[in-house]
């Protein structure tokens, strides 16, 4: 891990791009998916976060959003806060198409049933774990582990 939480996060994220997201305004649970993020701004990614799906899934209708995210190695934590809307720009949307997007759609880029949505970021936040071999050996032996010795947390707007 670096210094920088907010930069493993977006590391972490391209790693496995799975988020668990949902709208704010009801009880439905969230749903799996796949975010599809911008490479070429590197580390400084941006606050936007792309998803394609159909127009009948739940998220369709937008909104503001929460996505949460768990890192493989359970190592790294973030809650994202945004607004989900339609992506209406062809460009985007060619941007990110692939053989792996296209193997959901019958008819290809061409399909009735394409949508894409976009997560306009506008607050995260971020848990790492570093336990450290001395925190590790203060929870073995059941000795006090102190939060600075946990890992790292970061909260800021995006």
């Amino acid at each position: 891990m670096s210094s920088d939480p907010k930069h493993d996060f977006w590391l972490a994220l391209a790693r496995s791009p799975f988020l668990m997201v949902r709208l704010n305004d009801g009880n439905e649970h969230a749903l799996p998916m796949t975010a599809q993020i911008d490479a070429d701004l590197g580390p400084a990614r941006g606050g936007v976060i792309w998803f394609f799906t159909q127009p009948q899934n739940r998220l369709a209708r937008g909104g503001p959003a929460m996505a949460q995210f768990v890192s493989k190695g359970h190592d790294l934590f973030a809650c994202l806060a945004g607004t989900i809307r339609r992506e209406e720009d062809e460009a985007v949307i060619d941007r990110f198409w692939s053989n792996a997007v296209a193997a959901w759609y019958d008819q290809g880029r061409a399909d009735p049933d394409l949508l894409m949505l976009r997560m306009d970021l506008t607050d995260i936040e971020i848990w790492e774990t570093d336990i450290g071999i001395k925190g590790l050996f203060k929870m073995l032996t059941g000795s006090k582990v102190r939060p600075g010795e946990t890992g790292s947390h970061v909260h800021e707007a995006v």
